[in-house]
């Protein structure tokens, strides 16, 4: 039995805050060979450039991916799905322009689905949005750590984030895709069914729809109006919502004749507000940069929130526990790219963890 040694362990924990690498919380120290086993399970090269910060001339390789998600805590195993992650964030305009160093200090939303999920032991059921998991912790962390050590995005450097997001970080979701009834985001997005991918974009807040009082949809749907439609979310005349439906609110919906093109058109109908109301808030005449261009004439018009019924301005998933009606509005940083990463799993290790 090998000997452990928690004092040297400590010891390269706190080296690892002295460099500055850590959120704050403890990192694991990224050994050769640690990272070594993280690059074995991909079939790229250690020095392929995935992403890019132009604007401070800042690139990421497969290799300080691999760093990172090891620091992070991932198992090697994890990798293929953080580069896929990655690989789905820099298909997001916000993410390969300012969107990291926004004021608004948006999250990163990662959408995992198909048999990657049960392998690698992804939280599709309760808590979805919760600790408790590895898979989607340390996924999620390793994002963020990138985008820490590697494009030096860190709070009060180059990150402007007014007051930021808990969830920064950490909102890594599996879709529970046995208790939903419709196709899985992936595939919606263009992934062959039954395949594994990752689906991601980033997002402003998180807002919960508690309706656990009708079986009426047209009465739920409503419920999920009202909150898309709050005036406090009115940064733009426009804006791209999401809804991570709970198992009981999307079966309500699908048993009564609601597909996701159903919801998105009954919703991108309704969301808005008459223009008093906005006025009341000083939000009257938004325009697509944020300028106010109020001129009072028109207070009982309706202006809607969304730009259209798009699954890229209103995408829709399933996740939770099938044990209260509590969903989840996320608000769209930008227009979601709408596609989806396959995950590169099938290497022949993996082919043999499977069996």
């Amino acid at each position: 039995m090998t000997a452990h040694d928690p004092d040297l362990a400590q010891q390269a924990i706190e080296h690892c805050y002295e460099q500055g690498w850590s959120d704050g919380l403890p990192l694991v120290p990224a050994s050769q060979p640690l990272v070594d086993r993280f690059l074995a399970e991909v079939r790229r090269e250690p020095d392929e450039v995935i992403g890019r910060l132009p604007q401070f001339e800042r690139v990421v390789t497969v290799e300080l991916a691999a760093i990172n998600a090891a620091m992070a805590g991932c198992l090697p195993e994890h990798f293929p799905v953080v580069l896929a992650a990655w690989d789905a964030l820099m298909r997001e305009r916000a993410a390969t322009g300012g969107g990291w160093q926004s004021t608004s200090g948006p999250a990163p939303l990662i959408v995992v689905n198909g048999p990657v999920r049960e392998r690698l032991g992804f939280n599709h059921a309760g808590g979805a949005f919760g600790p408790g998991f590895r898979a989607n912790a340390t996924v999620a962390r390793a994002i963020g750590l990138i985008v820490r050590n590697v494009f030096g995005v860190r709070p009060h450097v180059l990150e402007q984030a007014t007051q930021g997001l808990p969830g920064r970080w950490q909102i890594c979701l599996a879709e529970n895709e046995e208790e939903s009834p419709w196709e899985p985001l992936a595939e919606e997005a263009g992934a062959p069914a039954g395949s594994s991918a990752v689906s991601a974009t980033l997002l402003r807040t998180c807002e919960f729809v508690d309706n656990r009082h009708t079986s009426a949809p047209e009465q739920l749907l409503a419920d999920f109006a009202d909150t898309i439609s709050r005036t406090g979310s009115w940064i733009f005349r426009h804006a791209g919502a999401g809804i991570v439906f709970c198992p009981e609110h999307a079966q309500l919906l699908a048993g009564a004749g609601f597909g996701k093109a159903e919801v998105r058109a009954w919703l991108a109908e309704r969301c808005g507000r008459e223009v008093s109301d906005l006025a009341a808030a000083g939000k009257d005449g938004l325009s697509d940069n944020g300028v106010r261009h109020a001129d009072g004439t028109r207070p009982e018009e309706f202006d809607r929130l969304l730009p259209g019924d798009s699954r890229t301005h209103l995408p829709l998933l399933v996740a939770g526990a099938r044990n209260a009606g509590i969903s989840m509005v996320v608000r769209l940083f930008g227009e979601w790219s709408g596609t989806a990463v396959r995950i590169d799993d099938d290497l022949p290790e993996q082919r043999g963890r499977q069996t």
